[in-house]
């Protein structure tokens, strides 16, 4: 089956003061079929947003797409016109972004933007625009959704305005949906509300999503598939069940094991030391070697990817153990 989305060695590059290029995304690769969800994990500074924008192209310039290509539907969007990407973008492809003003234009009434959203794409009428805005504010838990038409963004909460955001990317129900860290913002009750609705899209509708989080129990019940970023590489991915249960990569390991439990009622949270480096001290070989116990100077090289195309890790020195 030829995948919804494929991305190869894709590298995204931002210059320092000097002019140096850093690599904020370096030789990522993944793919991303109909239907099915991937949860890109990592810490902040990991590269996942940047993941999405480059995607998206939505690199703002001194930043640039260095190299890689990005495959939807078997066409290449890094060599795209921006006539071809505005088409795609809010049609076949949505974003969420993790900040909703990056979104909603705080003068305009949240149904004016949603209604321009539906124009900008399809001829319909007005009153059948207006129809479809309120009834995907329902469909976020928005309470009485024809009246909101008319508030404006500062009217709203953040989870308000978060999930008015996200009503915005479900409207034309999309090929691909880019959700970056889409319910940090929520209460648990609407967080399970929104991947309730997720998740029907990709069962009735066939949208695939990018989730972008930190959050590794939201992956774990809604993702098919987990990819973890570190220092701009992904260093693990596999289907979720056998990434959580039998991680490889250090670092796949540290961030569940920072995940409280039940379990561990009156202990320390386990934690993995230090911090993630900047882009401008990144260390030589594996970006995580300063902070795993199991570094060797084997590590002051690249790690290469090691198992199959859909199972794979970067590591000298992987956990080949259940994880427990």
């Amino acid at each position: 089956m030829t995948p919804l989305l494929e991305v190869r060695n894709l590298v995204t590059e931002f210059p320092d003061e000097d002019g140096k290029p850093l690599r904020a995304v370096n030789e990522v690769s993944f793919q991303v079929n109909r239907g099915e969800v991937l949860g890109l994990v990592g810490e902040s500074g990991s590269g996942k947003s940047v993941t999405g924008f480059s995607i998206l192209g939505l690199i703002d310039e001194p930043g640039r797409v260095a190299s890689g290509q990005v495959l939807f539907n078997g066409d290449d969007l890094t060599r795209a016109d921006a006539r071809t990407r505005r088409n795609l973008r809010g049609r076949r492809i949505a974003m969420v972004f993790q900040d909703p003003m990056m979104t909603l234009n705080p003068v305009l009434r949240v149904g004016v933007q949603l209604m321009e959203t539906l124009h900008a794409h399809e001829k319909i009428s007005r009153h059948e625009a207006r129809a479809r805005a309120r009834d995907a504010l329902g469909m976020v838990g928005i309470p009485s959704p024809e009246e909101r038409l008319e508030a404006y963004p500062h009217e709203f909460s953040g989870g308000m305005r978060q999930r008015v955001a996200i009503a915005i990317a479900l409207l034309h129900r999309p090929d691909l949906i880019i959700a970056d860290e889409p319910t940090t913002a929520l209460d648990v009750t609407i967080q399970a509300q929104i991947i309730s609705e997720f998740q029907k899209l990709t069962e009735q509708q066939g949208t695939a999503v990018i989730w972008i989080t930190h959050d590794l129990a939201i992956v774990s019940s809604l993702a098919d598939r987990i990819a973890v970023m570190y220092g701009g590489r992904i260093v693990e991915t596999g289907d979720v069940f056998s990434v959580l249960e039998t991680p490889s990569h250090p670092y796949t390991r540290g961030l569940i094991r920072s995940v409280p439990s039940e379990n561990n009622q009156g202990r320390r949270l386990a934690q993995i030391p230090g911090v993630t480096p900047s882009l401008a001290n990144m260390p030589e070989g594996c970006a995580f070697r300063t902070r795993c116990e199991r570094a060797s100077d084997a590590c002051r090289q690249q790690p290469e990817a090691s198992g199959t195309e859909l199972r794979y890790y970067r590591c000298f020195h992987p956990y080949e153990k259940v994880y427990a």
